[in-house]
């Protein structure tokens, strides 16, 4: 299921600029950390399944604090995308664009990022009707230079992206100029290792640092 730039989701995203990208340890971990978020001013996360805590805490999240917008990513699997919607993600995201991911997601009507990183991942992703896309890893293949030349035949489509992998304070300015960008996302907002520790104050800092360079 494509989100729409002019739904509810789509501008809630739009809205955000940027998107937290998380990996939790303990699901009860995962209420104050939303808050420390929110402090900043961040208010919309990806919940990675990079461990066993990603569901408990998005369940978490969403009964205890409604402010933020709670999707998850790295859903590698049709079975994944079962979970994911059972638990009442608002969003699922994947690194790439496995069409069975694709197919499950549509028929469960799971609103859908898959990541893409040439134009062929593009076409497959158009393919399922997504128009807003990760671009993963940005920095790695090449920023913004790169997605503006491979993605000039499909801006005709309406397609937005999301980069993410090297995107950090230092450039998300440039990122979010530009009209292909709908928002950004990150893991330098809340490293795990800070999650660990429970510095909450530190996540706070760094998300207030994010948005005043937006």
């Amino acid at each position: 299921m494509s989100i729409l730039l002019d739904s509810e989701l789509g501008q809630r995203i739009v809205q955000s600029r940027i998107i937290s990208v998380l990996v939790i340890d303990r699901e009860e971990d995962a209420v104050p950390l939303a808050r420390a978020l929110l402090a900043g001013g961040v208010d919309a996360m990806e919940l990675t399944l990079r461990t066993p805590a990603a569901i408990g805490a998005l369940r978490a999240i969403k009964q205890n604090m409604p402010g933020m917008l709670a999707g998850i990513g790295t859903i590698l699997t049709p079975e994944q995308v079962d979970a994911v919607v059972d638990a009442g993600a608002a969003f699922g995201v994947s690194p790439g664009t496995n069409p069975r991911v694709l197919t499950r997601a549509r028929e469960r009507g799971l609103p859908f990022a898959p990541g893409i990183a040439t134009p062929s991942d593009v076409e497959h992703a158009l393919e399922f009707g997504c128009r807003l896309l990760k671009f993963f890893p940005a920095e790695s293949l090449g920023g913004l230079k790169y997605l503006k030349d491979m993605a000039a035949p499909y801006l005709h489509l309406g397609v937005k992206f999301i980069p993410l992998g090297g995107v950090n304070t230092g450039n998300l300015k440039t990122y979010l100029a530009d009209p292909l960008i709908a928002a950004v996302g990150g893991s330098w907002l809340a490293p795990r290792e800070v999650i660990k520790k429970q510095d909450w104050a530190a996540i706070t800092r760094t998300a207030t640092e994010a948005k005043r360079h937006q």
